[in-house]
């Protein structure tokens, strides 16, 4: 049947959106119904391709008919498609789009969600792009006050972080996710991200920011007395006397088994680096000021 030729219906659409000596204004809501129609034509014949223009332009269509929840729907189907095409710039642009139409509804949870789908999808081809977007989609749920949703986009983000082997965004991350877990009174995941970025830190052998996260967040009472403060108590003084033996035992606990596994596998690397040189680094910062020497 002609008017099932995805094709003319795109033909037909597009001259419904140009102005003409006879057409003094766009049928708008005439030619999204034709651009829908191609587009499901499209997808069913597989041509990804012409689909992903077709939702496109239905997208858009629906934005100039005052839908902008249809205009997201239709905006993400695209970016989908895009992604089957390698696409990886329309991949976040358009999940980027529908995540503003979302919100232009007053939906924090499909904007973030929107988010989150072209995180997955650049995780391993633009890392850093996916940090942002999991970044972004963390903020949308926040300004909703709906952090606890945004625990799994934290992990996410701090997942890449660590496959990158870039530790101390992994701890940054960490403790934002701890920050986020206060505002709602998620007292447990709290506690596990202060851990979480402590063991990060050990991992990294930089045992002074390790330190100095534990005096920072043992200023916050519930975590000064959780169970995670007392391990992280332990692994620290097992790294002051050099041993690696407690360090390992203190590792396989059940409160670093009950962390995420990103960070449990951290966990039982430990020790890294060279625990003497450690010593020989904390025994340097203490030496004694010498009066007669001001050389």
């Amino acid at each position: 049947m002609a008017n099932s030729d995805p094709d003319k219906l795109m033909i037909k659409a597009d001259k419904l959106t140009k102005l003409s000596f006879t057409r003094w204004s766009a049928d708008w809501r005439t030619a999204t119904s034709l651009y829908e129609q191609a587009a499901i034509g499209y997808r069913f014949r597989k041509d990804n391709e012409k689909a992903k223009e077709a939702f496109e332009k239905a997208s858009k269509g629906q934005e100039m008919i005052s839908s902008p929840w249809d205009a997201a729907k239709h905006m993400e189907s695209a970016a989908a498609l895009a992604k089957e095409l390698g696409r990886w710039n329309e991949v976040s642009d358009h999940y980027r789009r529908a995540s503003e139409l979302y919100i232009e509804c007053g939906r924090s949870q499909p904007a973030s969600d929107g988010l989150a789908k072209a995180a997955r999808a650049l995780e391993d081809v633009a890392p850093d792009e996916a940090v942002r977007l999991y970044t972004d989609a963390c903020v949308v749920l926040e300004e909703d006050g709906k952090e606890q949703m945004a625990f799994d986009l934290y992990r996410a983000a701090t997942s890449i972080h660590v496959k990158l082997e870039r530790y101390t965004d992994a701890a940054t991350f960490l403790l934002k996710w701890g920050v986020a877990a206060d505002k709602c009174n998620a007292i447990n995941s709290q506690c596990k991200a202060y851990l979480s970025a402590i063991i990060v830190y050990l991992y990294a052998h930089d045992f002074q920011q390790a330190q100095k996260c534990y005096n920072d967040c043992s200023q916050i009472e519930v975590f000064l007395n959780s169970d995670q403060n007392r391990c992280a108590s332990k692994l620290l003084s097992a790294y002051e006397e050099g041993d690696a033996e407690e360090i390992k035992h203190v590792a396989k606990s059940s409160t670093i088994s009950n962390l995420d596994h990103v960070i449990i596998r951290l966990a039982r690397k430990l020790p890294t680096g060279d625990l003497k040189e450690l010593k020989r680094e904390e025994a340097k910062e203490e030496e004694p000021l010498d009066e007669n020497d001001l050389t």
